[in-house]
């Protein structure tokens, strides 16, 4: 067997989990970009001290517009979503290191195909490492905004807590 045709076996088999999970959490981290991003819109104007290129008046429609529910939604949301992008982008070089042994057991049997099933055991590696590496790289993205919006919606809270008081006063 020539080694196009264990790559083809191997997508048919174990690796296409690999894929899958590839696809899963490619979708997680769409979504929690998209949470994030939407929440970080919302917090921009009204967290931040605007700059001279800020509209006053958008400014004020944003801060009186700003509904804490949806805040708390969108932040619940995209760390959701996120916790699942990280916990999934963990597992990748599991799910290589178990392809691998996988195709190696049956190596034991038979030890004269031992270099098309260690050949076989290593794309299962492969995928699994090329696939960590992409979402770690993206999560070094995304981790950042969303510590940031964190933060800022515990202000935003304070902020409003603290105000109700004054205007009880």
């Amino acid at each position: 067997m020539n080694i196009r045709q264990i790559i083809v076996q191997n997508l048919l088999g174990f690796d296409l989990l690999i894929f899958i999970a590839a696809v899963f959490n490619a979708g997680c981290y769409v979504l929690a970009r998209r949470f994030t991003m939407r929440l970080y819109r919302k917090l921009h104007m009204v967290i931040f001290i605007p700059s001279h290129r800020e509209n006053p008046e958008e400014v004020a429609d944003a801060v009186r517009e700003l509904d804490e529910e949806e805040v708390v939604s969108l932040r619940k949301n995209a760390e959701a979503f996120y916790t699942v992008f990280a916990n999934v982008t963990s597992i990748f070089p599991l799910l290589g290191i178990l392809g691998t042994v996988i195709s190696l057991m049956p190596m034991v049997a038979d030890m004269a195909d031992m270099s098309q099933n260690f050949f076989a055991a290593l794309t299962s590696t492969f995928w699994g490492l090329v696939f960590a590496i992409i979402f770690k790289l993206l999560d070094g993205f995304l981790v950042s905004r969303i510590e940031d919006n964190d933060k800022n919606v515990t202000l935003l809270l304070e902020r409003n807590v603290l105000s109700q008081k004054a205007v009880l006063r």
